[in-house]
């Protein structure tokens, strides 16, 4: 057995049994269902900040974003922007669903939104928007784990090998310890992944001879592009024009190194010029990743904690900032360094899945036992979503559909055993995504965030909104789900019906047709079919209380439309339609030797201006505005004993 293999089993074995300590630990500490599904309520300031960065940063973070910057260019490394649109979510919604987590004693978003809206119908279809959401998400973590064990053991453990043996650790720990084991696992896994990242963004600029290495083979790359694309303009054959399609924006740039336009038409099976991400595809992307925090799932997590002090701190610090600064540069760094080590020989050609897996296994004969905890980096990174997913959708059923509809007097011990059932129960279906689903693992990730994203217009309703009614969530969620299934991608057998559009139409992507479709149907229902005047009231009651105890300071109101303007023209602009104008503000893409400073093209420039812009942003939302100002808890509990005096249940 080589050194490489035996210091890969060696760190995998140490992780794997410190993931099962705290299964055991978890499972002592569980004794209702409460402590299994949401902790008991008592996760801590620092357990929550690390914990919701790696469940919002995952295993396509890990190995799919780098991989499709390799494949993509600089367009897609607008994604890089969900480091703060995901928590961009969290500014708008978590304190406020942590208030009324914490006043009526919520477990699940399911028996929140159904004591909000009245009736079943939304806390059934929240069940399938979770299924919907974690299915395909942790599909994507278990997928990416087997194709990591295939190519650093040289195709000695299979891809399904792989799979099963990560999906068989995250049951075990999960079904153990519910919430509790998911968040102090997540800890180590948070900086596990920022970690990876960063040492395989060195280990990129190592090989490609430092950083005048590495941006004499950025240049090189451009500039093998613009050749390969003169070459084809001069064919006659049709696939070679089909090839030119995809190597040059309609402006003539190297697609690599520029956005293709601002929005394009494109016939049912075609494919854009110069690559899929306009700017309109990548504005939209943002809107599918913003539907991380809005999932049920974090909903959840909300619910968990013992106070609202981490949130703004995950928020600005941990996941814009360090996040957003990592992603922006190292996996842009393994990104374009796999072409160059490609051109050097270094390297054989490689795919989206392939690339880290790549870089890691070229550290085989010199450092075997750096690959051993890169090895455990990618895997702590793949299970901090999954595992999370697999917590909270188990709960939700448990709650949601079993004790409401089948055993209202389901003891604690009924539900835990129901709990860990589920959770075996979505590792199967994930299996099977990850089993049948070929596509990018970045895209079938953006078709499980998409789904999450529909649940906006329920939140908006729930913490701003009081008109929304109950029909008009309850359709508008409907018809978006109908619309993301209808526009995406990975959802390909919709061509089948004779549809007249294909994935993505006008390169939008499907998140942006739900949520149209979404916020049309639940306007147009609420209009039409109000809520009773007693819904109505109880509704009222509930924003009153929300507005008492979470509302802006008057002292900063001035700053709502301040607030509103810069996050307006920081998506159109940022990462929007208008980030064109970032293909040549600083330089001709297509000059290398104009290329500054530092010898980077235009478009990287705007994306690390637009960074910091979007980190001011995010603190001025979150602290200066004060919406994600902490709130003490026995302020809660006594603005809800004021509101609520008739209801007399404690407060957990």
């Amino acid at each position: 057995m080589s050194a490489n293999i035996v210091w890969l089993f060696a760190f995998v074995g140490i992780y794997w049994a410190y993931c099962l300590y705290w299964g055991v630990r978890g499972a002592q500490r569980s004794r209702t269902s409460a402590d299994y599904f949401v902790a008991g309520r008592s996760i801590g300031m620092w357990v929550f900040v690390l914990a919701a960065t790696a469940t919002s940063f995952s295993g396509w973070t890990f190995i799919g974003h780098p991989g499709k910057i390799f494949t993509d260019g600089l367009p897609y490394a607008f994604a890089s922007f969900y480091a703060l649109t995901i928590p961009f979510t969290g500014v708008l919604f978590l304190r406020r669903q942590w208030v009324l987590g914490r006043a009526f004693s919520y477990i699940t978003p399911g028996e929140m939104y159904s004591d909000y809206y009245g009736g079943g119908a939304i806390r059934l279809l929240t069940v399938l928007v979770a299924f919907l959401f974690s299915a395909p998400y942790l599909g994507v973590q278990l997928r990416a784990s087997g194709d990591l064990f295939e190519v650093l053991t040289n195709g000695k453990i299979s891809v399904e090998v792989g799979m099963f043996a990560l999906s068989a650790v995250v049951v075990l720990y999960v079904a153990a310890g519910g919430l509790r084991s998911v968040a102090y696992v997540d800890c180590m896994q948070c900086v596990l992944l920022a970690l990876g990242i960063v040492i395989l963004g060195v280990i990129a600029i190592r090989f490609v001879g430092g950083w005048p290495g590495f941006t004499d083979g950025l240049a090189d790359h451009v500039r093998g592009h613009l050749d390969a694309a003169q070459r084809l303009a001069a064919s006659t054959d049709p696939d070679d024009a089909e090839k030119l399609r995809k190597l040059v924006t309609p402006d003539g740039y190297s697609s690599h190194v520029a956005l293709p336009g601002v929005i394009q038409t494109v016939k049912s099976g075609g494919d854009a010029v110069g690559g899929v991400w306009t700017g309109m595809m990548c504005m939209t992307y943002m809107f599918a990743l913003m539907g991380i925090q809005a999932s049920p799932a974090f909903s959840m997590w909300a619910f968990s904690n013992r106070s609202s002090r981490p949130f703004r701190w995950q928020q600005v610090v941990a996941s814009s900032i360090v996040i957003g600064i990592i992603l922006f540069t190292f996996t842009i760094f393994q990104g374009f360094g796999g072409h160059i080590l490609i051109a050097d020989g270094t390297l054989e050609s490689s795919s989206h899945t392939k690339l880290v897996p790549q870089l890691i296994h070229l550290l085989s004969d010199g450092a075997p036992w750096l690959v051993g905890l890169l090895a455990v980096c990618a895997l702590a990174a793949m299970q901090s979503t999954g595992a999370a997913y697999m917590s909270t959708f188990s709960g939700m059923v448990t709650r949601d559909l079993y004790r409401h509809f089948l055993s209202r007097d389901a003891s604690d011990a009924a539900q835990k055993f129901c709990g860990r059932f589920f959770v075996v129960l979505v590792t199967v279906a994930a299996l099977v995504v990850a089993a049948t689903n070929t596509q990018a693992i970045v895209m079938l990730g953006g078709l499980a965030v998409a789904y999450g994203f529909q649940m906006y217009p329920a939140l908006m309703g729930l913490c701003y909104f009081p008109r929304l009614s109950r029909s008009g969530v309850v359709a508008g969620l409907v018809c978006g789900l109908i619309a993301v299934t209808l526009t995406d991608k990975t959802t390909s057998w919709f061509a089948s019906l004779g549809l007249p559009w294909g994935a993505y139409p006008l390169t939008i992507h499907s998140a942006g047709w739900g949520i149209l479709c979404n916020v049309g149907a639940a306007v147009i229902f609420s209009l039409v079919l109000p809520d009773r005047a007693d819904r109505q009231e109880h509704k009222l009651r509930r924003h009153r209380f929300i507005q008492d105890v979470s509302g802006i300071d008057p002292s900063r109101r001035w700053a709502v439309p301040v607030a509103w303007v810069l996050t307006v023209i920081w998506f159109l602009v940022g990462f929007g339609p208008f980030a064109v104008v970032g293909n040549t503000l600083f330089s001709d893409p297509n000059t290398p030797a104009e290329w500054g400073p530092f010898g980077l093209p235009s478009l990287w420039i705007w994306q690390l201006c637009m960074l910091v812009f979007g980190i001011f942003v995010m603190w001025f939302l979150a602290f200066h505005v004060g919406l994600s100002k902490p709130i003490p808890p026995e302020r809660v509990e006594q603005v809800h004993r004021a509101h609520f005096p008739d209801e007399t249940d404690p407060i957990p």
